[in-house]
């Protein structure tokens, strides 16, 4: 063996251990116990006295995967069904109660941490008790711990909405006085005052929305993962789009990229409106044909690890823009492109707005009523929970998301990414998705081959499940 040979073959096994060793690109990252015992502590530290009770999720959504309370996972990592939290800000304790399951659910299911010798080395957790003792804890601590139970007050947020918005739908439930009943939350919040009524209760959302909001280098690194994956899936959605297309095909083209990468499904419903539907802004049906010269607007993104990510791009289904599509996409962009300029620690939401005017100023273009500013959180929740920013710091996460929407011309175009506030502005996260004009139509021009290679499979299926004209004949004989 020469020494070039000698050479390539040293690196081609060097490239095999790395690969052998190094974690799949489709492998979960997930979160350190460290991490999580962490979030504990500080808030135990802001809280002081008294007991923080939190509770996860009782049973899991019907048909979906096990999502836990967004909330409870923050502060727990635990995703086992029927449990509860415990924190003791003045002792620094915490102790997580789980329900005891018979061997049929631990069949079905799986066992609960009750049944890990080693879950409370896992965890970081003081003690973990059945929830048969979860009365009886409190009972004999809360006199000592300061007679105040800090639970969640405030609604809860889910994987797609804050808690502003969990009132919003619960209001909209309630038209119709026989879908009226209260939220599980305020039903544990009665149970806990007919057991407890000496005790103080007060609210604890709004410090866990503060810790929130600030996002931490672990989920900061889960969200950059979800950032690319997300982005690459919007790609492929793009490719996948063609006029005679259907809108569900361009969904199934980007969920089939985020599930592959690790994610456990979408982080809100995707949206994927051609035509008429770009103008819904959280149309979800996704069943409509495309046809030619209509745009599509895809809002869409990955939830990894319990992290979401936020995309929304518009391109033509034809692959060129019309002139009055391209005037409207190019007015979004550069409103868009100004916020993100404006995006750093100190900067207020009139001050990024201020900055969109003047950029559109010296660039001769009609905002058309869009003023850009903020958008929303981005978190545990698409609309992640948090007050509403005064200012901007370094660790909260955005989307930014100005739209132009013209119902009676079709034409509706959102162009949205997801940044983090870094030391001295911001980091896009979504970048990898194309957004300019000739970019995005670059994009698609390379759908050309891959459409007719489709095409032709379709149609080489269809042809083979048609039955032939001599086989007709046979079966009109045999009638």
């Amino acid at each position: 063996m020469n020494k070039k040979h000698f050479l390539k073959a040293v690196l081609l096994f060097v490239l095999a251990i790395l690969f052998y060793f190094s974690p799949s690109y489709a492998q979960r990252t997930g979160y350190s116990k460290e991490e999580f015992i962490r979030r504990r502590a500080a808030l135990m530290e802001k809280t002081g006295d008294g007991l923080i009770i939190l509770f996860g999720e009782a049973m899991p959504l019907s048909g979906a995967h096990i999502h836990q309370d967004n909330d409870f996972y923050y502060l727990t990592g635990v995703e086992d069904q029927g449990a509860a939290l415990i924190l003791a800000p003045r002792t620094k304790d915490s102790y997580l109660f789980l329900p005891q399951q018979t061997p049929r659910e631990e069949l079905m299911g799986g066992a609960n941490l009750l049944k890990d010798a080693k879950a409370k080395e896992k965890t970081g957790f003081t003690e973990i008790y059945q929830v048969g003792y979860f009365d009886e804890y409190i009972g004999r601590n809360l006199a000592r711990a300061g007679m105040t139970l800090h639970v969640r007050l405030s609604p809860a947020d889910t994987i797609d909405n804050d808690r502003d918005e969990t009132l919003i739908f619960t209001a909209r439930k309630g038209r119709l006085h026989y879908n009226d009943q209260i939220s599980l939350d305020n039903h544990r919040i009665l149970k806990l005052k007919e057991r407890f009524p000496a005790a103080a209760f007060k609210d604890i959302a709004p410090r866990i929305d503060a810790m929130r909001v600030i996002k931490s280098p672990e989920e900061i690194e889960v969200l950059k993962r979800n950032g690319r994956l997300s982005a690459e899936g919007v790609k492929e959605a793009m490719l996948a789009s063609r006029p005679g297309g259907y809108e569900y095909e361009i969904e199934a083209a980007a969920m089939s990229v985020v599930l592959n990468s690790g994610a456990t499904g979408a982080a809100y419903p995707p949206i994927v409106g051609s035509g008429p539907n770009t103008c819904v802004l959280h149309y979800e049906k996704n069943s409509r044909r495309v046809e030619e010269g209509d745009l599509v607007l895809m809002d869409f993104g990955g939830l990894l690890d319990y992290m979401c990510m936020d995309i929304s791009r518009t391109w033509p289904a034809s692959g060129k823009f019309t002139q009055e599509q391209r005037e409207v996409y190019e007015i979004v962009l550069e409103i868009q492109k100004a916020c993100i300029e404006a995006f750093r620690p100190g900067m207020t939401n009139e001050d990024v707005q201020k900055h969109v005017a003047e950029v559109m100023q010296k660039k001769g273009l009609d905002p058309r009523g869009e003023k850009g500013g903020f958008g929303h959180f981005v978190g545990l929740a698409t609309h992640d929970v948090g007050p509403r920013a005064e200012k901007l710091q370094e660790g909260m996460v955005f989307a930014i998301e100005p739209g132009l929407y013209y119902p009676e011309k079709n034409i509706g175009v959102r162009i949205e990414d997801t940044v983090l506030i870094t030391k001295d502005g911001c980091e896009v996260l979504t970048k990898n998705v194309p957004k300019e004009i000739d970019e995005v139509e670059e994009l698609l021009s390379g759908r050309d081959l891959a459409t007719k290679t489709a095409r032709k499979k379709v149609e080489k299926k269809e042809g083979e499940a048609k039955p032939s004209k001599s086989e007709t004949r046979k079966a009109k004989k045999k009638k």
